[in-house]
């Protein structure tokens, strides 16, 4: 560009301050650069998180395989189908998240949140042990417990193994720590009056009972109805379906009396002190089909009373003559 003859030129001006605003931007852009890289800013990053010796990043790798922002929000990236994940580390805990995810096609009840406390890694990074302790320390648990516990969910089960719920719990606790700088937000529902928006009052009747009553089983209850009550409160119908259906574990419709093939190329028969020590030592007798360690242990959770309430209930979906 030229400047007409007998006319003020300005072009060199313009070109000098253009320049300046470009070299301004270009120092703003290395110094926001820089001041990243600043440790100074107290931003979390996922080596620093460690979650009962699992890894951040492989979480995050785990997140990613199972397209989990196709439904989900986390950190401002992802879908609105399912709640937004960011902070639900620091809400509801280990323990509930552990065991939400192996069967996440219903909410966990008490029963199933006090059985990963007995991992003392679970119970170590929650900072308790007593489901009481857990419920008062993660009140979002506590109120998830008391609304949904046991109810279905929209999530289907995935085929997460033991592994990839430890990753995944490492990734969210990261999630947890990240100074987001206000997000996710705080719905605002001043006003509002439809029950979504209503604050309800479970925090207050959250179940911190024990999860079923010991000893004797009373008069009034059948074992029956009483195995089914203890089989919804301790979780079991999160994994084990009441009919044919294989969901984590497999069905119990028809299942007493049925003989399976075990792991170990040998034959057992579903009576009662198979079924009772599948609740106790779960890993004793391993199915065909089933990884071992997928169901824990129930031995420090129910008495022997309940545990024959559980098998009457089973017996009670359909016996298979041996």
């Amino acid at each position: 560009m030229s400047c007409a003859p007998g006319k003020p030129c300005r072009e060199g001006l313009l070109r000098r301050r253009a320049l300046a605003a470009l070299g301004l931007m270009a120092l703003i852009f290395v110094a926001l650069s820089a001041a990243s890289f600043v440790d100074e800013r107290g931003q979390v990053v996922p080596t620093a998180v460690a979650y009962a010796g699992f890894d951040a990043v492989e979480g995050k790798r785990v997140f990613q395989s199972y397209n989990c922002m196709g439904c989900h929000t986390i950190v401002g990236n992802g879908a609105y189908l399912g709640p937004d994940l960011t902070d639900l580390y620091a809400k509801v805990g280990p323990a509930w998240i552990e065991a939400f995810l192996p069967s996440a096609g219903s909410w966990p009840t008490s029963g199933a949140v006090r059985l990963k406390l007995q991992d003392a890694a679970v119970a170590a990074d929650a900072g308790t042990d007593s489901i009481e302790a857990y419920l008062e320390k993660y009140p979002a648990a506590a109120e998830r417990i008391a609304r949904r516990g046991a109810h279905k969910t929209m999530m289907p089960n995935l085929p997460l193994s033991a592994t990839e719920v430890g990753h995944l719990v490492a990734f969210l606790k990261y999630t947890s720590e990240m100074d987001t700088e206000g997000w996710p937000p705080t719905p605002r529902v001043d006003g509002l009056t439809f029950p979504q928006a209503t604050p309800l009052p479970v925090l207050q009747q959250a179940s911190l009972a024990p999860v079923a009553p010991t000893g004797p089983v009373a008069s009034a209850q059948t074992q029956e109805a009483l195995g089914a009550q203890l089989a919804e409160d301790n979780g079991c119908t999160a994994c084990h379906s009441t009919g044919t259906d294989t969901l984590v574990g497999p069905g119990w419709g028809g299942l007493y009396g049925s003989a399976s093939a075990l792991a170990d190329g040998s034959t057992v028969t579903a009576d009662d002190a198979y079924i009772s020590q599948s609740m106790l030592e779960p890993d004793a007798r391993i199915v065909a089909g089933f990884e071992p360690g997928a169901m824990p242990s129930f031995a420090e959770l129910i008495e022997p009373d309940q545990v024959e309430a559980i098998v009457a209930y089973i017996r009670s979906l359909g016996e298979q003559a041996p």
